[in-house]
């Protein structure tokens, strides 16, 4: 599918990512979603002692790729094909004791969307894939020529934010009665063809908001992530600390209200003479509000434009 130097990323919010983590000795470190390793790269550089780094990614292709772009440090390194919603049982399997910080960097990835046959992209004919797990049985090819046209318009609505869901719905259904829907070219097409032509004019290609939506359902991206926090949150040792990247405000609301949650202490009615729930808040907030890129870093890396970086630490 591609070369040895094929795979290429540009994380985004490198810097302060890997600052917020507060790198200490003799911990481990965990990159919930490693890519082509950028941030384990820096990451790993900063340990030390007996410390060590755990990287995790659903798909095959970015393992390989970092274990060559990290092979200077492969004997601190250990590397799971997995779905970072499993990090408790990662994590237990791995007997993890010493976690001192955990990362994630949310959505895919530049590699993903810039190999064609991988399906991610609206801008290449490709058959309709988009796994991020190519071993998982549901592709977008199901979800496009299967799913009811109610429960496609509940996903652009939703995951997509598509303000015209219905009616690319309806499209997809039209279209598909009398042959599936096989590529993303032909469902690009469909899906500028639903949207009226004056809301086609400037803005984002008329199929991008679409496109992630399927991706979405087809990756249940949304549903791994309040697990993995909450499963990283509880494993941290006091002082270590969480950095979680998000792209757009699903996923940013998300990461929010799992933070807000965490911070949360007792809970009794105000009338109560002492606590009985005895909930205690498990982290702090870094920086109360997110951390953006620099213009400088949106204009070399387009992608961190919508990149919103939140750090908490385990109290």
């Amino acid at each position: 599918m591609s070369g040895e130097n094929e795979f290429h990323h540009v994380s985004v919010l490198l810097h302060e990512t890997v600052e917020g983590l507060n790198i200490r000795p003799d911990y481990t470190y965990v990159d919930l979603t490693t890519g082509g390793g950028g941030h384990a790269f820096e990451i790993a550089s900063r340990i030390s002692g007996n410390g060590r780094l755990i990287c995790l990614d659903r798909d095959e292709a970015a393992l390989e790729a970092a274990k060559k772009r990290l092979a200077p440090f492969a004997e601190r390194i250990s590397f799971v094909h997995e779905n970072f919603e499993n990090l408790g049982r990662i994590l237990r399997e791995l007997s993890v004791s010493n976690l001192g910080g955990v990362v994630a960097d949310l959505g895919c990835s530049s590699f993903q969307f810039d190999t064609a046959e991988r399906g991610f992209s609206y801008k290449s004919d490709a058959p309709l894939d988009m796994r991020m797990d190519t071993t998982a049985p549901l592709t977008a090819y199901e979800v496009v020529n299967t799913y009811p046209a109610d429960r496609l318009t509940r996903i652009l609505s939703e995951y997509g934010e598509e303000r015209f869901a219905a009616r690319i719905a309806a499209k997809i259904a039209e279209r598909r009665s009398n042959e599936p829907i096989r590529t993303t070219v032909e469902l690009s097409d469909i899906i500028r063809a639903a949207i009226p032509a004056a809301a086609r004019e400037g803005g984002p290609h008329p199929a991008k908001r679409s496109f992630q939506a399927i991706r979405i359902e087809v990756n249940r991206e949304l549903d791994a992530i309040a697990p993995a926090l909450n499963a990283a949150i509880d494993a941290l040792v006091p002082g270590g600390r969480i950095s979680v990247i998000s792209f757009h405000s699903l996923e940013d609301r998300i990461v929010k209200n799992t933070f807000a949650d965490a911070m949360t202490g007792c809970t009794c009615p105000r009338d109560f003479p002492v606590c009985v729930c005895h909930r205690k808040p498990k982290i702090r907030l870094i920086n109360k509000k997110p951390i953006l890129p620099s213009s400088e870093e949106e204009n070399e890396n387009p992608r961190a434009r919508s990149a919103k970086l939140r750090i908490a630490e385990k109290m």
